[in-house]
């Protein structure tokens, strides 16, 4: 019995922490616009395409870093001394901070035409 209300307990607490954190969320952009609005600007000013297509690109050379470096712990692992965990680790970290920099580097070349 214990489990079970300890379980319904920790249910109802994760759906109110969400719902609080996006009334939050929803609450606060609803009050930027209304002053923008007063102010007599334009809401549409937040929506930056840029900022959109610079994620997408930033995501998925991090999620190419990251499966590149799976492989690569992988033959670390296998060829070298190392062990099986650090070698996935230390690989994916690397390997997806190695793609951030070259998204940073894409970047900052797309901005500067």
């Amino acid at each position: 019995m214990d489990e079970i209300l300890r379980d319904l307990l920790v249910s109802v607490a994760a759906i109110g922490a969400i719902s609080g954190i996006l009334y939050v969320l929803l609450m606060t952009r609803y009050k930027e616009r209304m002053a923008l609005m007063e102010r007599g600007l334009s809401p549409k000013e937040f929506n930056n395409k840029n900022s959109v297509q610079s994620a997408t690109l930033r995501f998925g050379l991090l999620l190419i870093g990251i499966s590149a470096g799976i492989m690569s712990g992988n033959f670390v692992a296998k060829h070298f001394d190392v062990p099986r965990e650090g070698a996935f680790i230390a690989m994916m970290f690397l390997f997806g901070g190695f793609s951030l920099v070259i998204s940073y580097l894409i970047e900052k070349r797309s901005n500067k035409s």
